[in-house]
């Protein structure tokens, strides 16, 4: 499944004529079509966030929303943990960790995967 957010809206991108069709957004269908099963069970959806400026793939842990954020420019993939309420810093996200841009879309979804596995973000 695939939703977009702008201007704090929420709402579910229906295939085909109202997907977007950015290179980022091709990006993450592509790494999402290679996730391993146990990843896509916990709800693995594909995230247009224009709020935020990032494209990427949300995945719903049983610890809150992870974010595989699609690289821009030269910039790495990017894992990043939300957080339902800010923090005592104030920060809504942690960074868990990042992926340089040198693997194809395979590779991220199994070092993806494997991450959250080995943390213990999977159900």
């Amino acid at each position: 499944m695939e939703i977009q957010i702008s201007d704090g809206i929420v709402r579910r991108v229906h295939g085909g004529k109202d997907a977007p069709m950015t290179g980022l957004a091709i990006q993450a269908r592509t790494v999402a079509n290679f996730l391993p099963l146990l990843v896509q069970r916990v709800g693995a959806n594909i995230v247009h966030n224009s709020d935020a400026h990032y494209t990427g793939i949300r995945f719903d842990t049983k610890v809150g929303p992870v974010v595989l954020e699609m690289p821009t420019g030269d910039r790495p993939y990017r894992l990043v943990h939300e957080l339902p309420e800010p923090d005592e810093n104030g920060r809504t996200e942690v960074e868990m960790r990042r992926f340089p841009q040198i693997y194809k879309p395979q590779g991220i979804a199994h070092i993806t995967a494997e991450f959250l596995q080995s943390r213990g973000f999977l159900k």
